[in-house]
């Protein structure tokens, strides 16, 4: 084979491809459109939720670059007579962001290898070439296959059948009009058009540049591999629809939207945050208050409660709450033992009902030991 590093590629590609067709064959005819169609459309999905840790890298890269085009703008107008030091300072300020004006186009340079993988695949089909794991038998079973009249390897400019142009044009007008659909509500409605930077311009190029050239570039394309395209560009419209709705960047037009519908169900508070509902009003506090309030009052009540813990008492305290005779101090009655006492010595008084309060004091207000066997210290004349 000609490009031999690609050989992994080929046999990752056609090996998914085998394993969702051997799957649809037990419902559908296994040399049919649907069984070898449905396969490439699975494999699409397949890729694509194992690059949403990527896409979510994407959002976060595309909402660096939103906030930082003020920034983009006043380096614009400060060096406009310097075009070298104006790049200069606006890769230093991607740098700083972790951004760049390219980070919308990660999905697709991604997917770029499995999109080669395909082409060669099914350009061994059409001629009559194994490939990866597909044997002579799935060769000759994906030879047959067609989808809507059109066979699964055709190109429009390889085929002489009207019927067939027709099925491929179409196929190539959808996956050009979902590219362009795609870029263009991310234009219009995730993004905050008053600010009007480089990175701008470059998203509105895209939204332009990429049908156009899908479109040059698919009168080559197979029939699969135009359903591969067509398949993770609806994955990608539905995938961003949903982020715009439920995550828009603020500031857009979504931003708005989203608000007006939040405010509609009684769902915003007054400083522009969004009340929790069911389990996390619950765990926030509920009552529409901020998460940061109710977190606040939460520590503030665990610190009164530690506040009202009693401390601990020694042996004699507790046994003088309870009116028991002290240790050391036997025959005594409670209002003795409640008297204030004072040492010997001229410091400062011993607080009464501390323990040290309850022992004989000596000379130079020492404290005696009770000698043992229960004797009582001797008392000075």
């Amino acid at each position: 084979m000609t490009f031999s590093f690609l050989n992994p590629l080929y046999t990752a590609v056609s090996w998914i491809i085998v394993q969702f067709h051997s799957l649809y064959s037990h419902v559908f005819d296994p040399d049919g459109g649907w069984a070898w169609g449905l396969s490439i459309v699975s494999m699409v999905i397949v890729i694509r939720i194992c690059l949403i840790p990527l896409f979510v890298k994407q959002i976060k890269a595309t909402r660096a670059m939103q906030a930082i085009q003020p920034k983009m703008k006043a380096i614009q107008e400060r060096y406009k007579n310097d075009r070298q030091r104006q790049s200069e300072e606006m890769m230093k300020l991607y740098k700083e962001a972790g951004t760049n004006p390219f980070s919308s186009c990660l999905p697709i340079l991604v997917q770029a290898p499995f999109f080669t993988a395909l082409y060669g695949v099914l350009a061994s089909v059409a001629n009559d070439k194994t490939i990866g794991v597909i044997n002579s038998d799935l060769l000759n079973s994906a030879q047959q296959a067609h989808i809507f009249g059109a066979p699964l390897s055709a190109t429009f400019l390889g085929s002489d059948e009207v019927s067939v142009k027709i099925v491929v044009a179409i196929m190539i007008v959808l996956m050009s009009l979902s590219q362009f659909i795609t870029q263009r509500q991310l234009m219009t409605k995730n993004m905050d058009l008053t600010v009007k930077t480089p990175f701008m311009q470059q998203q509105k190029m895209l939204m332009y540049v990429f049908p156009i050239m899908f479109a040059v570039m698919g009168i080559n394309f197979p029939v699969g591999v135009l359903v591969y395209w067509l398949t993770t560009n609806v994955w990608s419209m539905g995938q961003q629809l949903i982020v715009i709705r439920n995550n828009p960047t603020p500031g857009s037009k979504a931003w708005d939207e989203r608000q007006t519908r939040l405010k509609k169900a009684g769902r915003l508070n007054p400083d522009g945050s969004v009340k929790k509902v069911g389990l996390l009003a619950t765990l926030s506090g509920g009552g529409g208050k901020p998460a940061a309030t109710s977190a606040a009052a939460v520590v503030e009540e665990t610190v009164q409660v530690r506040r009202q813990q009693p401390r601990k008492q020694s042996k004699a305290q507790r046994q003088h709450a309870s009116g028991q005779p002290v240790v050391g101090e036997p025959g005594q009655d409670q209002a003795a033992a409640d008297a204030p006492q004072t040492d010997l010595t001229k410091h400062d008084a011993v607080p009464a009902g501390s323990p040290v309060s309850k022992q004989p004091v000596g000379k130079a207000g020492t404290r005696q030991q009770p000698k043992r066997g229960g004797q009582r210290p001797k008392k000075k004349p």
